[in-house]
């Protein structure tokens, strides 16, 4: 049987400089979906899936992603005196044994981002959320990735089909065996042109990995656009581990790109009773 995931890590440090200037002093993945941030959405993501530690590799300016998820003694009190129910707040509380903070101290990539962990990861399988990726299904992505993790056990990536012309936006998978929602990964490229993709099977932003992919990284070299790949690093371990791509039952919002995170407050308020027939309401005025 693989070793059970019990720890997750959120790399948060990135300057978000495509929301300029929303994210001048915001993180970007403090930004709401409707009324809850996107962090809070991947690390409840993380409980569903039995993740027991929270890692999240911070940088300068992040500070709000603390706070969001410590007690808010004054606005709780003044909530309570005035006869408001807290429940709005549920989620937003992580106990102090299940939370660790690290620093990225320079924007290198993610692979680098992950790296930055290893000590809090220490010997023990991990998975890593994305949070600008907004996953939307049920149960929740990584939990369909647990679950194909007690099966296969090595190391498995979320993968989404893309439209041929965007394979140099993403790592592309080199298929093999294909056995339902389970792809066996023969190697990896990151964001390589069309014409040299070897499929459409993108690596999106859910990860499931041995702690040897540590080692790996420690002496990655820099790759597309100047930075550690994390990619890169998993490439490397192709046929030493068994690893897997797991198609994900659900629906993904780009939130990393302005229109995708437009589009999923859309379809998030649209399937809510209580803002969604209004928003249906302007829609159709439009």
């Amino acid at each position: 049987m693989p070793q059970r995931l019990r720890k997750a890590v959120f790399p948060v440090g990135g300057l978000g400089t495509r929301f300029l200037p929303a994210t001048k002093a915001m993180p970007k993945e403090m930004l709401p979906i409707v009324d809850k941030p996107l962090i809070q959405y991947a690390v409840e993501e993380a409980l569903e899936a039995g993740i027991d530690q929270m890692i999240f590799v911070t940088g300068r300016g992040k500070h709000a992603i603390e706070d969001h998820f410590d007690i808010a003694f004054e606005l709780e009190a003044t909530m309570s005196g005035r006869g408001k129910s807290l429940t709005v707040l549920d989620g937003t509380l992580l106990t102090p044994g299940s939370i660790a903070y690290c620093r990225q101290q320079e924007p290198m990539g993610l692979g680098h981002a992950v790296w930055c962990a290893r000590d809090i990861v220490g010997d023990e399988p991990f998975a890593v959320l994305l949070a600008d990726d907004f996953m939307v299904g049920k149960p929740g992505c990584l939990k369909q990735m647990v679950e194909a993790y007690e099966q296969v056990g090595g190391n498995l990536i979320c993968a989404q089909e893309v439209a041929e012309s965007r394979t140099d936006q993403y790592g592309i998978i080199t298929p093999g065996a294909r056995r339902g929602a389970l792809t066996e990964v023969k190697g990896l490229v990151e964001k390589p042109k069309p014409s040299d993709a070897p499929s459409n099977l993108a690596i999106v932003g859910r990860y499931i990995l041995q702690p040897g992919v540590m080692r790996v990284l420690e002496s990655q070299e820099k790759g597309a656009g100047g930075e550690i790949q994390l990619t890169d690093a998993m490439a490397r371990m192709i046929g030493e581990q068994p690893f897997h791509g797991v198609t994900f039952d659900g629906v993904r919002h780009d939130c990393g790109d302005k229109a995708g995170f437009i589009q999923a407050n859309i379809a998030v308020a649209l399937s809510r009773d209580d803002v969604g027939p209004a928003v249906k309401a302007f829609i159709e005025t439009l």
